[in-house]
């Protein structure tokens, strides 16, 4: 029997609908109807001659079918994204937007200024900047431009290793000077000390060199970089920051720096499609000259 293909949008109802797990939150993610969202499926369905999805009360089951289609869905979907990023890259001139992603706490303390430059210069520019601690994926678009703590994985993206960000201990001054004076790694426990909360785990595979950090009694946890920087501001206790950042507070002191020298590697990040783009390779160039500059101090 002669089937007709199923068109692209079907294959990403298809996609959404195991991700969601249901035809309603397929139809809001998507933004369509559920009615229509439901003939997509129907009509995948039709034209493979097989069932996708077996309806429970917890909502839509995949078959085995549908699982063994899900790599391929997704390799049309990430093809689909490529076709868009070479599309939208077409054209002559430093104009047109480029959506970078980095952490919190690399968004609002080092970026500004980076970008502040960059607009001034290319004033047709459109920036979008999303500061975000989780991995956006740029296969799938979310960022055409990341900055990251850690070396992609993913052999279709560029790739260029910035140098190591300096992280020391340090103190509001006011804390300080309350307190004795500290020599030694032995000390800190006798200090209001702030850390990671969910995240505490990972640091001692971050850090190798300091596997005293699994150690440490913290007064403070928390994962939010700016809350930390805020804490450690306002005179709450002891905490890690970049150096660079606190070169800028004379308020913030530092302890121990012969003992006390951690380093994140730095990474900046973009798919090799957009590399030929004057907009992308323009903004890669100046976020990778401008982030070196702040690691160089």
């Amino acid at each position: 029997m002669n089937r007709t293909e199923p068109s692209w949008a079907f294959y990403r109802t298809f996609l959404q609908v195991l991700r969601e797990g249901s035809l309603s939150g397929a139809a809001r993610a998507l933004k369509l109807t559920q009615p229509t969202v439901g003939r997509h499926i129907e009509q995948i369905e039709h034209s493979l001659g097989t069932t996708l999805f077996i309806r429970t009360q917890q909502g839509l089951s995949p078959t085995h079918t549908a699982l063994a289609l899900r790599p391929y869905a997704e390799a049309m979907e990430a093809t689909s994204a490529a076709l868009l990023r070479v599309a939208s890259s077409e054209g002559q001139g430093v104009r047109g937007t480029v959506r970078i992603t980095a952490s919190d706490i690399i968004a609002v303390e080092v970026l500004p200024p980076i970008l502040a430059q960059l607009h001034a210069t290319h004033p047709e520019l459109v920036i979008e900047l999303a500061p975000s601690n989780r991995m956006q994926d740029l296969l799938s678009r979310e960022a055409d431009i990341a900055v990251r703590m850690v070396p992609p994985s993913q052999e279709v993206l560029v790739a260029r290793r910035l140098g190591r960000i300096e992280l020391g201990l340090y103190g509001h001054r006011s804390y300080v000077q309350r307190h004795p004076p500290i020599t030694h790694l032995d000390q800190l426990n006798d200090y209001a000390l702030m850390g990671y909360d969910k995240q505490t785990l990972s640091i001692p595979s971050m850090f190798p060199d300091a596997p005293w950090l699994s150690e440490m009694r913290l007064a403070l946890r928390t994962d939010s970089d700016l809350a930390l920087l805020a804490a450690l501001r306002a005179g709450f206790g002891l905490g890690f920051c970049q150096v660079g950042i606190a070169s800028r507070d004379p308020n913030l002191q530092r302890l121990l720096p012969q003992q006390v020298s951690l380093g994140l590697d730095t990474w900046l990040v973009m798919h090799e499609d957009l590399r030929d783009s004057p907009r992308y390779s323009v903004t890669f160039a100046a976020l990778a000259q401008g982030l070196i500059e702040y690691i160089g101090g």
